[in-house]
C-alpha cells in the first residue's frame, strides 16, 4: 500500500532526520519535507501561540496541511508533550506521538511513545553561577537553552542558544533591563537530541505497526488499542488491576482481537491485590 509513494514529514525542526531513514527502508516510501509549512501556528513550545488542540488533532492537522501544501495524499507527523510522568508523578516525562494520514486509502495509523529520558526543566536563574549549574545539568551546548525574562512572559524570548558567549550576554540583558530571567530547555526537536531519539524510537513503533494488518480488512496499522486488567491473585484468585488481555482494533472495520498479555505471568503477587493489600 505505500511501496513507491511519495511521503510528506510535516515538520519545520528537521525531524526528518530520524523520521524518513526508518520509514524510507521498512515501508519503502520516498520522503521529503514540505517547503514552508508552518507548523508553529498550532502552537509553540514558549507559549507565544497557545497549543489549544490534543496532542493527535496537531498532528492530524500538520499532516493535512502538508498534504495541501504539497499536493500529496500521504504524510507523517509528530506532537511532543511533557511533564510529569503519567504513573511516576515525581519523574518528568516526554511523550511522542507519530501518526500517518494516508488520504488515498483512508487509513489513520497512531502511535505513542513514552520516555523519562529527558532534559525537560526549566528554573528562575538569578546569577552567572546559577545559569552555569542549569546549563550543565540539562547537557548544554549539545542541548539549547531558551532565556526569558520570566517563566509567563513572552516580552522577552531568546531560543536556540547554543553557546555560552550567547548565553552569557542574553542573561546580562536581561537582568540588567528586567532584574529577572528564566532558563528553559529548547525542547524542539532539532535543539535537543534526547528528544530526537525518543521520536526515532516512535518511528520505529509506526513502521512495525504499519506492517501489520487487519485479518478482516487487511487494511495496515492493526495493533493494540486497550488493555484489560484482571490478572488473578496468586493468593486469593481474586481479579487484579493487572494487564490480562491486551485489546487490539481496526481504525477501519472495528474487527477487534483479544490477546492474552505476553509476559508469561499467570497470576499476580498479592502485593498487587486490592482484596489482600487495600
Amino acid at each position: 500500500m505505500f511501496e513507491g509513494r511519495p511521503l510528506a514529514i510535516a515538520t519545520m525542526h528537521k525531524k526528518e532526520s530520524v523520521i524518513a531513514p526508518i520509514l524510507e527502508t521498512v515501508l519503502g516510501v520516498h520522503c521529503f519535507t514540505p517547503y514552508g509549512l508552518d507548523t508553529n501556528t498550532l502552537g509553540t513550545f514558549t507559549g507565544e501561540i497557545p497549543r489549544t488542540l490534543t496532542p493527535l488533532e496537531a498532528a492530524r492537522q500538520k499532516c493535512h496541511a502538508a498534504m495541501e501544501l504539497s499536493n500529496c495524499d500521504l504524510a507523517v507527523a509528530s506532537e511532543g508533550s511533557f511533564g510529569a510522568h503519567p504513573n511516576i508523578p515525581f519523574l518528568p516525562a516526554n511523550e511522542e506521538l507519530l501518526v500517518l494520514v494516508d488520504k488515498k486509502n483512508d487509513v489513520e495509523i497512531v502511535v505513542r511513545e513514552l520516555s523519562i529520558t529527558t532534559n525537560f526543566n526549566g528554573e528562575e536563574v538569578r546569577t552567572m553561577a546559577d545559569l552555569y549549574a542549569f546549563a550543565k545539568r540539562v547537557n548544554f551546548p549539545e542541548h539549547a537553552i531558551v532565556l526569558r525574562d520570566s517563566r509567563e512572559s513572552n516580552r522577552a524570548i531568546h531560543k536556540g542558544i547554543t553557546r555560552y558567549t550567547e548565553l552569557e550576554n542574553f542573561f546580562t540583558a536581561l537582568l540588567k533591563k528586567y532584574g529577572t530571567a528564566y532558563a528553559e530547555t529548547d525542547m524542539r526537536a532539532m535543539y535537543n537530541p534526547t528528544r530526537m531519539q525518543v521520536i526515532q524510537a516512535a518511528a520505529n513503533k509506526l513502521a512495525s505497526k504499519a506492517l501489520v494488518c487487519c485479518p478482516a480488512c487487511d487494511t495496515p496499522g492493526f495493533g493494540v488499542t486497550a488493555t484489560e486488567g484482571g490478572l488473578p491473585c496468586s493468593y486469593c484468585s481474586l481479579p487484579t488491576k493487572s494487564v490480562l488481555h491486551h485489546v487490539s482494533t481496526c481504525t477501519k472495520c472495528n474487527y477487534t482481537s483479544t490477546k492474552k498479555y505476553p509476559t508469561g505471568k499467570t497470576t499476580e503477587d498479592p502485593q498487587y491485590c486490592d482484596y489482600c493489600n487495600p
